[in-house]
């Protein structure tokens, strides 16, 4: 749903792009598909100012310049124009880099600025952004996104926010225009820590997934009869029917990094180890994708972990 910029809040709202890849099957959900929530939020504000990491998708930037968008020269550039910003990367410690780092984030932060995170991080990563965005007067919120590729495309990705209350709600229609429901979940951290159990049950589900269809291919059983039974079957669901197709097709089309995947059950596992919650079934996991990654798939779809089940 593309909002009109009569619909938006009164203030401004921007996003900083960076560690978006060139190669199409590189770069994580929310890093490589940051293009496409610039789409949604140019569209929706009318100005957007942007930052991309030197030397990375400037064709892409000139692009988005071209339709209206401001190009800025650091993050702390962005910050400077901005009311709220959106910052969308790879990982925790580009997250930190991000924030932290010369130029960045933290330089412009003020009682009048606001900074929503939307990279997949863990809890502790999202607190000491927290602190430290809190410490300068800024509001800040965490804003994980459950979804594919192709969700994000269609604007109907899951949002799932914790932090400041009213910067939520002023964000709700960005949020409207990137993805179909968004939730309040609280204090600096649930999000992030609802995020990486979901994405422990779509890692170690489709992990059980390739095993089988790799077994299946040593039965001698045609891979297109078992996706078909399945989708008859109560376990039929939209993921694993994608992931299935995309094992028999054998094109492994990028809509979640398989790297990305193993990052999140990596992280999950250190919430684990934190709480001294056993996880035997994502630690067993969590090995299958580190193999996949070793054997050159990290930039492939998760479901590429197939390859790593069948040899």
């Amino acid at each position: 749903m593309i909002l009109n910029i009569a619909d938006l809040t009164l203030r401004y709202v921007k996003i900083i792009a960076l560690q978006m890849q060139l190669n199409k099957n590189v770069g994580g959900m929310l890093s490589r598909n940051a293009d496409v929530y610039i789409v949604f939020l140019l569209e929706a504000v009318g100005f957007l100012p942007l930052w991309k990491k030197p030397h990375e998708l400037a064709k892409l930037c000139t692009d988005f310049v071209k339709a209206g968008a401001k190009q800025g020269l650091t993050p702390s550039d962005v910050v400077l124009a901005a009311d709220i910003t959106f910052s969308c990367v790879a990982d925790p410690q580009a997250a930190k880099d991000m924030v932290f780092g010369n130029c960045g984030v933290l330089t412009e932060i003020s009682p009048d600025k606001s900074y929503v995170e939307m990279t997949g991080i863990d809890a502790e990563t999202s607190q000491d952004i927290a602190e430290a965005i809190n410490g300068k007067g800024g509001r800040y919120l965490e804003a994980q996104v459950q979804g594919s590729k192709t969700q994000a495309q269609e604007g109907t990705l899951v949002i799932l926010a914790a932090g400041d209350r009213s910067l939520f709600d002023e964000c709700q229609s960005c949020f409207e225009a990137m993805g179909k429901n968004s939730f309040f979940l609280g204090e600096v951290g649930n999000a992030s820590k609802m995020n990486l159990v979901l994405q422990l049950m779509a890692g170690v589900t489709l992990a059980a997934l390739a095993e089988s269809m790799a077994l299946a291919d040593r039965a001698g059983l045609r891979q297109k009869d078992i996706l078909e039974v399945l989708e008859l079957t109560s376990l039929a669901c939209p993921a694993i029917l994608e992931k299935g197709k995309a094992i028999v097709e054998g094109g492994f089309p990028t809509q979640l990094p398989l790297q990305h995947m193993q990052k999140d059950l990596r992280l999950s596992l250190s919430m684990s180890d934190q709480l001294e919650q056993p996880l035997p079934l994502a630690a067993a996991a969590n090995e299958v994708y580190k193999h996949a990654r070793r054997l050159g798939y990290g930039a492939h779809d998760a479901s590429a972990v197939y390859i790593r089940a069948r040899f």
